[in-house]
């Protein structure tokens, strides 16, 4: 029986045609009728043919497969057990599909009606014929009736004429090459002559006169002012809260940044901004957020830019205090230990012991308290920059503001006999 799922490019398989009484013609395409005519017309026994359209307008035509040169369907009788019907077509050969694809692919017109499922006359009866003529059609039917055809094959033959009109390319099928190569073997032969036709035959220029001919020797108006930049960015507008919204705070605070940084851009023509990585722009927004301590809004900013960045929210929170500290310098005060020239760094411990501090230990860009709880760092910009920690703890946070002088910058965080 059929397989519906075992269908491939030369083998389809379609349901049964339910019950459909016809008057007239069995067909509604010419290339429908043409098939039945090629049947009747090769027919032995008119009664036969009578017959075998009943049991087609009756529905005992089962499930149709189509193979190149095969139709084949099961088709029920007057017995219990329906009969096994085959009806062959010659398969056209390659000379014959190389002339039909050269016909095909010469006319667009021809391609276009494949698509829409017609089949244009000029190619189906042109150098090489498609529809079968008389006596082409081999009926096969494993009932014991040697008519020609029997009524179940003349049944099986005027079904196979509605899958034609249904779709044209059920009958290239037949004689041989299935739709998928069919079209991709057109779509090539197309591309080809039109490639061909191109080079042969290149468009013609197209008339009309060069603008700058045109345009010589006028007088060109002058361009009016630029418009006078605004004195401030203004205020963003008043974002809505909505479930399941973004956080209207969130959409303030990065409207307000935008707003500043185009006015920026405005007046100086220059975006300091553009040059951040993304882990310091996404310090920057963070750092920007007004108020302090983590309150539920920010929790969620930090969160989102710590992710978007590859980072942890604890590490976004240390690096917002060195941003606040001392902006991109800061930011690379805490990340980026580095080892300072002879000069200023070396006059730091001295200058420490005369303001009776103990003696700083020494490491890189570094100086550290006996007791490990206070720390000197200095930056690339000449600054000073104190950090704090648990003793021991090697937990820094930045405190107090930079400073050129090392003693100051520690007098930022507390008296000197504090420390």
């Amino acid at each position: 029986m059929a397989a519906p799922h075992r269908d491939t490019d030369l083998r389809r398989t379609f349901p049964a045609f339910s019950a459909r009484p016809t008057e007239g013609d069995f067909a509604e395409t010419w290339w429908g009728n043409a098939w039945v005519a090629a049947l009747e017309e090769g027919a032995l026994d008119v009664k036969r043919l009578v017959r075998g359209r009943g049991y087609a307008e009756q529905g005992h035509v089962d499930a149709i497969t189509v193979t190149p040169g095969h139709v084949l369907a099961y088709v029920r009788g007057s017995r219990p057990r329906p009969y096994r019907v085959q009806v062959r077509l010659r398969t056209l050969d390659d000379t014959d599909w190389e002339r039909f694809l050269d016909a095909a692919a010469e006319r667009p017109a021809h391609i276009a009606a494949l698509l829409d499922k017609e089949l244009p006359p000029s190619l189906a009866e042109g150098a090489v014929p498609l529809l079968p003529g008389p006596g082409e059609l081999e009926p096969h039917c494993s009932c014991p009736d040697r008519g020609h055809p029997c009524k179940h094959a003349a049944a099986l033959c005027y079904q196979t004429a509605r899958l034609l009109d249904a779709d044209p390319f059920v009958l290239l099928l037949l004689r041989g090459r299935g739709e998928r190569a069919l079209l991709d073997e057109l779509s090539r032969r197309n591309a080809t002559r039109a490639a061909r036709a191109a080079q042969e035959h290149p468009p013609a220029p197209l008339p009309g006169v060069r603008a700058s001919e045109v345009l010589a020797g006028r007088e060109r108006s002058p361009l009016p002012l630029p418009a006078p930049a605004p004195a401030h960015p203004e205020q963003p507008p008043a974002y809505p809260a909505a479930p399941g919204g973004p956080d209207p705070f969130a959409l303030d605070h990065l409207a307000t940044d935008a707003a500043a940084r185009a006015h920026a851009l405005l007046v100086t023509g220059h975006d300091p901004i553009a040059e951040l990585t993304l882990w310091q722009d996404a310090v920057r927004l963070a750092a920007g957020r007004p108020g302090s301590g983590l309150t539920a809004g920010s929790r969620a900013l930090y969160a989102s830019l710590a992710s978007a960045a590859g980072r942890t929210p604890a590490d976004l929170a240390r690096a917002v205090a060195a941003w606040r500290q001392g902006g991109p310098a800061g930011l690379a005060v805490l990340e980026e230990p580095w080892d300072p020239p002879a000069g200023r760094f070396d006059r730091a411990r001295p200058l420490l012991l005369a303001a009776d501090l103990p003696a700083f230990r020494p490491y890189r860009n570094r100086l550290t308290h006996p007791r490990g709880h206070l720390q000197l760092r200095l930056g690339r910009d000449g600054f000073w920059y104190a950090y704090e920690s648990d003793p021991g703890a090697d937990d820094w946070w930045p405190r107090g503001t930079p400073d050129h002088d090392p003693v100051g910058a520690l007098t930022g965080i507390g008296t000197l006999s504090d420390i």
